[in-house]
């Protein structure tokens, strides 16, 4: 079987699954939803300000929900699933077979974008049928740009972080440890409109604020232009090399007890 088929099988397998783990389903699709729901109930007919006039709050919860949704799917569920799949000893026995192991982190990674995909769908449907937040249109190439960027952004600091944990019961703390914080100060739960210039420049050098703030520049439905924010794009590439680099490096395949 030539390497295309066995990616294509990996990738269909790690689909199954997924979808067979009911804990990774809930936490990946319906909990985003959940706090699209509720931010909007109660914040979404709130003044926003934004680049070139005033919106709606749900205009800012649209774009952050979806940075919840591909950091849950690309980051946290891949570098949790690795952990476990590495001290189950499951990653040592498939370093053993004919199946290359580019392959099996092929599978893995692309298995993540297609979920991210979907509950991008999903969490933009929802925004437009019930919140009436109008879809992007002159900036939906930006917005693709953006998720494509992001989605291999998160992957690779997914498994990256997998070489700061020693084993899979302490993965939760560490990996959830790694991005909450950062959740909560670029502009996901809550909109930061006011604060001091280090705060912003601190938070903008980690990879969750570019990554929003592109969303929020293709969801702004004064912008004029094409959506595309350069600098944050070169920011998270900046942060997708370096994942790459720390799991080449460092990456195991067998458990560390």
């Amino acid at each position: 079987m030539n390497n295309l088929l066995l990616c294509l099988r990996q990738v269909k397998y790690e689909n199954k699954s997924f979808w067979r783990n009911p804990p990774a389903t809930f936490f990946t699709f319906l909990l985003p939803l959940i706090f699209l729901i509720i931010f909007n109930l109660l914040f979404g007919n709130n003044d926003f300000q934004v680049p070139g006039g005033v919106t709606r709050s749900s205009y800012f919860y649209i774009p952050a929900i979806i940075t919840l949704s591909v950091v849950s799917a690309c980051y946290t569920n891949i570098a949790i699933g690795i952990c476990f799949s590495r001290d189950r000893g499951l990653l040592k026995r498939i370093k053993g077979t004919p199946l290359p192991s580019w392959a099996f982190l092929f599978g893995r990674i692309v298995n993540s974008i297609v979920i991210t995909l979907i509950s991008v769908v999903l969490v933009v449907l929802i925004g437009a049928v019930f919140f009436d937040v109008g879809l992007p249109t002159n900036t939906l190439p930006a917005m693709l740009v953006t998720l494509i960027v992001g989605s291999v952004t998160f992957c690779s600091l997914g498994i990256a972080v997998t070489t700061l944990v020693p084993n899979a019961d302490a993965a939760p703390a560490v990996i959830n440890a790694s991005v909450l914080p950062l959740l909560f100060v670029s502009d996901v739960f809550i909109p930061i409109t006011e604060g001091p210039g280090w705060f912003g420049i601190m938070t903008h050098i980690f990879p969750i604020k570019p990554f929003s703030s592109s969303l929020q520049t293709a969801f702004n439905p004064f912008e004029s232009g094409m959506g595309f924010e350069f600098l944050d794009l070169g920011i998270m590439l900046l942060w997708a090399v370096f994942g790459l680099v720390v799991a080449i490096r460092f990456f195991s395949w067998e458990s560390r007890d």
